[in-house]
């Protein structure tokens, strides 16, 4: 069988999923990415060498204003009172690049996947736009929901 695609109506139409009757219960979601780049950029994310300052605060900065920005930024996101978001970023010398991870927190109705997604994604373009004066070939990858606890579907732990 199909699963139904909840942001679907009966008549195919996009909208908003009414979580009003869900208990509210602790959520958890950690999202995960990377942005690879030439060793010698790395190198000077490390010095902190960039022009335009400290590449890896900034990025962190962005990754938690977006995920509290989330339901601004997709359509049919729920405004979520987020309880906690955490944003680390780590200096990878195999990848080369950037290891992000994005955890994020609440007590509600609906989870806060999309929102540790969005942490991610923000971070990831902020050191690209950051570093892109000294490597424009950089690249972000493997954006994805590495865990979620909580609500009606469960616990999923993909790695």
């Amino acid at each position: 069988m199909i699963p139904k695609l909840t942001h679907l109506d009966d008549s195919g139409l996009a909208h908003m999923v009414d979580v009003g009757d869900k208990p509210d219960t602790e959520r958890l979601a950690i999202a995960g990415g990377e942005v690879v780049m030439k060793r010698a950029t790395l190198e000077l994310i490390r010095a902190g060498s960039m022009k335009k300052g400290d590449v890896l605060t900034v990025a962190q900065i962005a990754g938690i204003a977006a995920a509290k920005r989330t339901s601004e930024l997709i359509p049919l996101c729920h405004p979520l009172p987020i309880t906690h978001i955490a944003v680390t970023l780590s200096l990878d010398d195999i990848l080369p690049g950037v290891v992000i991870t994005a955890s994020v927190k609440t007590t509600g109705k609906t989870g806060v996947e999309m929102e540790a997604l969005t942490a991610v994604s923000v971070a990831a373009l902020t050191i690209y736009d950051m570093a892109k004066a000294a490597e424009k070939t950089m690249k972000i990858q493997n954006i994805r929901l590495v865990e979620k606890h909580g609500g009606r579907s469960g616990d999923v732990v993909n790695e």
